[in-house]
């Protein structure tokens, strides 16, 4: 009897064919390659970025950050880094939202399916397949590990990081979600892409918080992004008013963005924006207890940032609404458990009530408050009014 022929194992340009091929059926928008040492400045922009404490309470971008700035460090036996991109353009501009005070703004990423769990899977399916195909091991990150997508995504050719440090590409514009594939697989890298931006700082000009101190810089510790999804405890006051009806992310400095004119819609179907989170009423979500939270955002990346922190992004939109008609939302999440609740809860009716009804709430429902942070709170909203109404 005849043995099976030998298998056949596919290597250089004819795998990366295949996979490129596979890759768009699985529906990404993009597929390059680049070397795991093509980024070497990356161990003196990390450091120094992490050193200015631009990163904020993310501690986790320090920890391991040797990793961060070296593949190799992560993984020995890589010799490619694939870098792949879904494109998730939406279809109206995210700034449109903004003038609608009742309502909340979430970031146009957020109101879609948990793109780590659409795109992880996906990655999986394509590093089995070129494991397979070429007999070599494969690594597959989506913002979960410490891996430097946007740099290695230039290096790869796949985009620019523009003045707002997001990627840009020619043909997507800067609406991507990235993952990537470390390979042990020998393939030819990409040329890198060269910057696009020119003079338009559009980007940084827009920011309500001047969140850049520099073109190409960004202080995360200044960034609605970062504020209303990864800062836990109460967000600093002196950015409350410039947050508007942000209440999960920010896309102001990616909306202006000229290069947008060549994005097209989104392919993926998973990524489909959800009409209920497109302009979600303030009143609404104001009343979400723990439980109904986690069925309202049930898997969308908001979820994970948790039922309180939401809660006081909604309670900053109220206070900076002038809407009467919310006022009373804001009066009752002044009995919420959370502390950060109440707190966000007294800063939005110290902005809505006149002195005289902001004394008659405080004898109602702040003299017994007994945490210390909450406490503050009332001993600045009166001092605000008494300072305004002398």
């Amino acid at each position: 009897m005849k043995g099976r022929p030998p298998k056949k194992v596919w290597a250089g340009a004819e795998l990366r064919r295949a996979v490129e091929a596979r890759a768009r059926h699985l529906g990404f928008d993009s597929l390059r390659i680049t070397r795991p040492d093509a980024v070497p400045a990356l161990m003196q922009r990390l450091p120094a970025w992490l050193a200015a404490g631009h990163h904020g309470g993310m501690a986790w971008m320090q920890d391991r950050a040797d990793q961060r700035a070296d593949p190799a460090t992560l993984w020995p036996g890589v010799r490619s880094v694939i870098v792949l991109a879904m494109s998730y353009t939406p279809e109206e501009s995210p700034l449109d939202v903004l003038t609608r005070r009742d309502r909340g703004a979430i970031a146009a990423y957020a109101q879609r399916r948990d793109y780590h769990e659409v795109m992880k899977g996906k990655l999986k399916e394509l590093g089995g397949y070129l494991s397979a195909k070429g007999d070599v091991r494969v690594k597959v990150f989506v913002d979960t590990a410490p891996v430097m997508e946007k740099p290695l995504a230039e290096a790869a050719g796949l985009g620019w990081q523009g003045k707002h440090t997001v990627l840009i590409s020619r043909t997507h514009g800067n609406w991507l979600l990235l993952g990537a594939i470390y390979t042990s697989a020998a393939f030819d890298a990409d040329t890198p892409e060269a910057d696009h931006c020119g003079s338009c700082r559009r980007c940084l000009d827009i920011c309500p918080t001047n969140a850049f101190p520099a073109p190409y810089r960004l202080d995360a510790r200044r960034c609605i992004s970062y504020l209303t999804i990864e800062h836990q405890g109460p967000i600093p006051r002196e950015f409350r008013a410039a947050i508007g009806n942000r209440i999960f992310g920010c896309d102001d400095c990616l909306a202006v963005c000229p290069w947008n004119k060549f994005a097209e819609r989104a392919g993926e179907a998973r990524l489909a924006a959800r009409d209920d989170l497109a302009a979600p009423p303030l009143a609404e979500l104001a009343r979400l207890d723990d439980a109904a939270f986690r069925v309202r955002f049930a898997g969308t990346p908001i979820k994970r940032t948790g039922r309180d922190n939401i809660l006081r992004n909604v309670l900053i939109a109220i206070g900076n609404s002038g809407s009467a008609a919310l006022a009373e939302e804001a009066v009752r999440c002044l009995t919420d458990p959370s502390p950060v609740v109440r707190g966000a809860a007294v800063w939005a009716i110290g902005r809505l009530f006149g002195a005289a009804d902001l004394h008659t709430i405080f004898a109602r429902a702040g003299t017994d408050e007994a945490d210390d942070a909450v406490r503050g709170e009332w001993q600045n909203a009166l001092a605000q009014q008494a300072q305004n109404h002398p």
